[in-house]
């Protein structure tokens, strides 16, 4: 197995340099996972292609990457950035006459708990740029911001000013109207367009945060959808928002963010509310249980940081697949013989991914 080292954050190594390590976590209340994915493309027929999500590029105050690593028998492994959202992914392939085509991806992040405190005035240098503004009130493919979509918005919103008490009327809506389907394949891929006239709001995260996403850019509010997966339990005692044990290959987890003027990017996540609702112990919980309703509040501004976010990015096309377009990259995707894979199936596409806490 060929190992080798893709890319090194070095504002969070430097950060860490002047400390011990696990002095520098517990200073900051960071905490570090390796997290490793494995994939194993079965019965390849001619030349095959895998594309792994690495976790956010750029650091921030809440996540920051320390090094991506690869081993495997690819013949060509890199690291390609999507050039509209910078969302980061391995792209490997395999030559016709590979027969076990193996790539394992390793990430070493560091996360810490991301709260923001509304009910405080804002700082006057947090603000969007007018080009930053249109890009995350913009439309995307499975994501429009009119008919429907701009009619419900303006209804959930029916007497609100400013961005913040828009998002919040949003935030309410969507627990209130919503509801988490377990039938929904993955984490749903967001076609709120489709949910609206269907009536049906049922669906997983991918659908409910980006009704979120939705019906806040409709109304002007910059919004966006932040794809990732759940690394570790949470320490607030929910079962149903942690990851269960080591093996995270089915915990993917979409949340979502709007900006708010003086307060920067507001962390939220309306679809974890309904989690609660349905599969917090012991199941389908009343709006108004105790549990909901602490988690109601908290998502509201903020997140418990025992998830790892990938990216922002929407209507991602993967390079080499030949013009391959995905409404968003949370999931391990493959091709081989030109066909691509359904990355929802595990026996097309067999991976593992595991979390470990450094």
């Amino acid at each position: 197995m060929k190992r080798r080292e893709f890319l090194l954050s070095t504002a969070a190594t430097s950060a860490l340099a002047t400390l011990p390590w696990r002095a520098a976590l517990a200073a900051e209340g960071w905490r570090s996972f390796d997290v490793t994915t494995r994939v194993e493309l079965v019965n390849p027929s001619g030349v095959s292609r895998a594309w792994v999500p690495l976790p956010l590029v750029l650091s921030n105050d809440w996540q920051q990457t320390i090094s991506n690593s690869r081993s495997g028998n690819a013949a060509q492994a890199t690291i390609h950035a999507d050039g509209k959202y910078g969302a980061a992914m391995v792209t490997a392939e395999w030559g016709a006459g590979e027969r076990n085509p193996v790539l394992e991806v390793t990430s070493r992040i560091m996360t810490r708990d991301r709260a923001v405190d509304l009910s405080r005035p804002g700082r006057s240098g947090e603000t969007l740029s007018a080009a930053d503004r249109a890009f995350y009130t913009a439309a995307t493919e499975l994501i429009p911001t009119d008919g429907i979509v701009r009619e419900t918005a303006h209804e959930a919103t029916k007497g609100a000013r400013g961005d913040i008490e828009k998002a919040r009327a949003i935030y309410e809506w969507v627990v209130d109207n919503t509801f988490r389907d377990p039938k929904t394949r993955g984490c749903g891929w967001g076609d709120i367009k489709a949910m609206l006239e269907a009536k049906n709001l049922g669906g997983k995260c991918g659908d409910l945060n980006a009704m979120f996403v939705g019906l806040a850019r409709a109304v002007g509010v910059p919004a966006r959808d932040v794809y990732g997966i759940r690394v570790a339990k949470s320490k607030h005692g929910y079962k149903s928002l942690g990851a269960g044990s080591p093996d995270i290959s089915k915990a993917q987890h979409c949340r979502a963010e709007f900006f708010a003027q003086g307060h920067g990017w507001v962390p939220v996540d309306p679809a974890d509310v309904r989690k609660v609702i349905l599969e917090e112990p012991p199941g389908k919980l009343a709006v108004n249980d105790p549990k909901v309703v602490a988690a109601r509040k908290r998502l509201f501004g903020s997140w418990e940081m025992n998830w790892m976010a990938y990216n922002t990015a929407h209507d991602i096309s993967l390079p080499g697949a030949g013009g391959t377009k995905l409404p968003y990259l949370m999931y391990v995707n493959a091709q081989s013989g030109g066909e691509m894979r359904d990355q929802l199936d595990p026996p097309a596409v067999r991976y593992t991914i595991t979390a470990r806490e450094v």
